[in-house]
């Protein structure tokens, strides 16, 4: 299922995707269970409420025939108390009060339990999709649909349906009633209210397909700002602070513009049931006084029949309401389910074989060729092979966009590869596991991701069963403890979001230190000092070496000053491997690396 699946034009297809829901409530079904009872309980007990009324009404000004019945016809009261009667009033009151707070407090228990099982299943689920899956959609998108839809669907799960079930019970068990109290009276409501049934159901299309509009473009102008305020300080160096207000208001403006449509739609469709039915209710209630005046029904049970009629009238018109809200639950669940049912593209083996627990790692590329997916008609690798011996130390050289990230990315298996095979220890990556895969390999991007806790929670990020100790050690390894113990609270500092109140230099130690923290058998640099001065280059990679022994290490370096101690050096170009040796045969070659050593060292 891809998310950009059309919306389905059937109502049966639209309210399809609620039915994924009930997974989600079957753990809770005894809670729902109990919800219905309660619901039961409070819509019998209103029912009730108008025959108390009614006898009430005759007995109290004289009208009824003291010696009916129980049923409809007769009073509920054994006694012909006025005391008796009131008292019976209060009771039924009580009981409806009671089954009403009880439904609602089981209600919203159920709506808020399912809708954080959901939100943690979505997110378990996007979190484990390749990087392909976020090249076409937005994290500010994600999270509007991990937030504003869920919030959706809990009041429909933890309101709406529940108010529609009641409208549903009182606007059945009255229509009962109104046949009992006057089957004449009944029979003209009935027939009018019939005729409204059409324009429901139209108007309801119409509101479910403008909420799924309306929710995209709430997606959207989150998916913008989030966008602009992870890039604050790039939007205020270029000045865009304007353009970019603009680009937001004008989102905001046209998701406004949708929610305006929706709510109009909306609105008449209410204000056509409510007149409708109300039209419907004094028209009847018109030929009843007409009858009371002719003697053919009593006033207790005109009383009666309004009452009956007053929750009818309310059951219609509260589930043209949650009618509504479930149209608007609908496409939200719709958005989820797409994001809840979303396949990675790098599926885990049926089988996975086991991978044994060397402290090194010997890797294998063999005749290996990619394309991304979103660039098709240009190989990022063309027929790589490669061998890299248990403890090698190699570097991967060239010219921007030569393949050197790509291939730490199928190492990783971010992407799986076109043609050819990835080995580790003899193994093909793709049947291992992902976690077993991903367990032995540690890396340092060029990027260094500092997440929103103190330093000595982003450290041991790269092993979360860590010592304290064990943590400091890493640490100090990679230099990060002589900038960290200047901080207010040293390694209990909170760094900001993204590393704010870091340098780059320093996220880029603490990324470091993660590596180092992880003690994975083959460890990947991606430009790993390339943040860092001079001085703290040279005292980070006495620290890397020291952690590096015996260790196989792939490194992505543009500073040929950085690999000159690597065991050996790759350089491609083009996505092919144009020259492999150690520093000093490579530029012997008069080669590309030749050519980038002239660069960097003669000038």
């Amino acid at each position: 299922m891809t998310l950009s699946t059309p919306v389905q034009p059937a109502t049966t297809k639209r309210l399809s995707s609620l039915r994924d829901l009930l997974p989600f409530l079957h753990p809770y079904r005894g809670r729902v269970a109990l919800a219905f009872v309660l619901l039961i309980l409070a819509s019998g007990t209103v029912l009730l409420l108008p025959l108390a009324f009614r006898d009430l009404i005759d007995f109290g000004f004289g009208q009824g025939d003291k010696s009916r019945g129980a049923l409809p016809g007769g009073t509920l009261l054994a006694t012909q108390s006025l005391d008796g009667h009131f008292a019976l009033l209060f009771g039924l009151a009580t009981v409806w009060a009671l089954a009403v707070a009880a439904r609602y407090y089981t209600v919203t228990w159920i709506g808020e339990r399912v809708t954080a099982d959901l939100r943690s299943a979505v997110y378990a689920r996007v979190l484990r999709q390749s990087p392909q899956f976020f090249e076409t959609l937005q994290t500010g998108e994600v999270l509007s649909r991990l937030t504003g839809d869920t919030t959706l669907i809990q009041t429909v799960v933890g309101s709406s349906i529940a108010m529609g079930l009641r409208s549903l019970f009182q606007f059945t068990g009255g229509m009962v009633m109104l046949a009992v109290t006057s089957f004449y009276l009944f029979s003209l409501n009935f027939g009018l209210m019939i005729l409204l049934v059409l324009p429901i159901i139209l108007i309801g299309r119409k509101v479910k397909k403008l909420s799924r509009e309306s929710q995209d473009k709430i997606a959207d102008a989150s998916a913008l700002a989030g966008e602009i305020l992870n890039a604050v300080p790039t939007v205020q160096a270029y000045t865009q602070e304007q353009r970019e207000t603009r680009r937001f208001a004008d989102s905001a403006e046209l998701s406004f513009t949708t929610a305006i449509r929706r709510t109009r739609v909306r609105a008449a469709m209410t204000a056509l049931i409510i007149t409708s039915v109300m039209g419907t209710i004094i028209f009847v209630l018109w030929i009843g006084a007409n009858q009371v005046q002719q003697g053919n029904m009593t006033g207790g049970q005109l009383a009666s029949f309004i009452l009956y009629a007053a929750l009818v009238a309310g059951g219609v018109g509260t589930m043209a309401e949650v009618w509504g809200d479930v149209m608007r639950a609908a496409g939200a669940t719709e958005r989820l389910l797409e994001l809840l049912h979303a396949k990675s593209n790098i599926t885990e083996a049926v089988a996975p074989q086991t991978l044994p627990q060397p402290k090194q790692a010997a890797i294998r590329f063999d005749q290996v060729s990619f394309r991304y997916p979103s660039r098709l008609q240009t190989a990022a690798l063309d027929n790589i092979s490669l061998d890299i011996a248990a403890g090698e130390s190699v570097a991967l050289v060239g010219p921007s966009g030569a393949g050197k990230t790509t291939l730490f990315q199928l190492l990783l298996r971010f992407y799986d590869v076109t043609s050819g095979v990835i080995r580790l220890n003899g193994q093909d990556i793709r049947l291992l596991s992902l976690h077993d895969l991903r367990d032995r390999i540690a890396i340092v991007p060029q990027d260094a991701v500092i997440f929103s806790a103190n330093a000595l929670e982003n450290i041991r990020y790269g092993r979360s069963d860590a010592s304290d100790d064990e943590v400091l050690a890493a640490a100090k390894t990679a230099l990060v403890d002589e900038f960290i113990t200047r901080l207010p609270q040293g390694y209990q500092t909170f760094l900001g979001e993204r590393g704010t109140r870091l340098s780059g230099g320093q996220r880029q130690r603490i990324a470091i230190a993660r590596a180092i923290l992880k003690n994975a058998p083959l460890l990947l640099l991606d430009e790993a000092t390339s943040a860092l001065d001079a001085e703290s280059e040279i005292a980070v990679q006495q620290g890397l070496n020291a952690a590096l022994q015996g260790r196989t290490t792939l490194i992505i370096a543009h500073r040929l000053a950085t690999v000159q101690k690597a065991s050996r050096i790759v350089v491609l170009e083009h996505g092919r491997i144009v020259e492999t040796g150690t520093p000093e045969d490579l530029r012997k070659q008069s080669g590309l690396y030749a050519r980038l050593a002239r660069l960097q060292f003669d000038l």
